[in-house]
């Protein structure tokens, strides 16, 4: 019998501690490990290469995501990297237009200096995709729903796509998580996420996740982890490990709370426009049901009136915090344009819809009559 999700989530990769039965995975704080013999050891030798707090967490997520491995990093952004360097200078990506600015910034600001090209493009119009891969072009890099503006790209499509020109396949899963979405069962070659966000859920570890079911990428990932060593502390691991036994949870209540305060804000005067794809509204509504279980806690909308409108709406808010980052178990709220996506240009924010009036949700677990309420208070003024 194969455990359930929520069954994984609590018990996978964790088992009780054979020297004393603690039921919880214990933080090896250690950076070395005796060794028998010269190269005979228990199986960890130094703890950039490998730890038994970390190994936990990698087996945890590989589960979750069903994929056969995972690997952890100090960071999301680290994790990205990670799978960047799996190419050569002068390869070729293709990265939806609407993305993280942490990412936005990799690609552009960064890669680039290693002679590494990106186009971006809009995948939610998958043939749009063909049309911009080159015969250097060897990885198409997607985040569904995206940041900030939340396009569901069908993943399965692109993948059929990839499969067929012998691109690698990379989805950043951190919106939807691995309870609401699986890309490697969509056709995806690796997943990646931030484990700051849902995964650890709780505001408290900066973190990221690659798994992948394909032996040789794992091998080659596996390699850059320990060769250039931006790996997670042991407690961070066994923050993350922690968070994530509640992961099923938090991401239903999220889920429950996120549908209610779309459908306030979609039918408040002062909103312009609400994105989630929850709402039937959405231009990608079918793509999200057909590969997600449920549509996340992340909500965007437009406020009327322009900057100022919305910088004083997020002056006024009391139970939404205003920061950056998303995921946990309290809500935020955020301007993209000035906080989370600073970093792209304004041109290409304006071109991409990421304007002065558009505002970002993380809908955490509170009462959502205090959350609508909160909301319509500052709407109001």
């Amino acid at each position: 019998m194969k455990p359930k999700f929520e069954t994984r989530a609590i018990h996978a990769g964790c088992e009780p501690d054979p020297g004393t039965g603690a039921i919880m995975t214990p933080i090896f704080q250690t950076s070395t490990y005796v060794q028998e013999s010269p190269g005979k050891h228990k199986g960890y030798d130094y703890s950039r290469t490998r730890n038994p707090t970390r190994a936990a967490l990698e087996q945890n997520i590989a589960s979750l995501e069903e994929g056969r491995y995972g690997l952890a990093f100090s960071s999301g952004m680290s994790a990205a990297a990670a799978i960047t360097q799996l190419l050569d200078s002068g390869d070729h990506i293709v990265c939806c237009d609407d993305v993280y600015g942490g990412t936005f910034r990799l690609f552009e600001n960064v890669l680039k200096r290693y002679h590494l090209e990106c186009d971006f493009v809009d995948m939610t119009q998958v043939q749009s995709l063909e049309a911009h891969i080159k015969n250097n072009t060897r990885l198409v890099w997607l985040e569904s729903p995206t940041n900030p503006l939340l396009k569901c790209i069908d993943i399965e499509a692109v993948a059929h796509i990839t499969r067929k020109h012998h691109i690698l396949m990379a989805v950043d899963n951190t919106f939807a998580t691995p309870f609401f979405q699986k890309p490697l069962n969509l056709g995806a070659d690796i997943v990646m996420h931030s484990t700051t966000k849902y995964l650890n859920g709780h505001s408290d570890v900066i973190g990221g996740v690659i798994v992948t079911s394909d032996q040789d990428v794992n091998e080659r990932l596996l390699f850059l982890q320990n060769a250039v060593g931006a790996v997670p502390g042991p407690f961070d691991c066994f923050l993350v490990l922690r968070g994530i036994k509640t992961l099923a949870v938090r991401m239903e209540r999220h889920g429950e709370n996120a549908i209610k305060v779309a459908r306030f804000l979609e039918n408040h005067p002062k909103v312009k426009r609400t994105i989630y794809p929850g709402l039937e509204s959405h231009p990608e509504h079918a793509v999200a049901k057909k590969q997600m279980s449920g549509f996340g806690g992340v909500i965007t909308f437009f406020i009327k009136g322009g900057l100022e409108a919305a910088r004083d709406f997020l002056e006024r808010v009391k139970v939404f915090s205003l920061a950056e980052s998303l995921g946990g178990v309290e809500s935020l709220i955020e301007h993209p344009a000035i906080m989370t996506h600073a970093s792209v240009p304004k041109k290409i924010r304006e071109k991409t819809g990421i304007t002065d009036d558009l505002i970002r949700l993380s809908v955490g677990i509170e009462n959502v009559e205090d959350l609508i309420e909160d909301l319509g208070n500052a709407l109001e003024g």
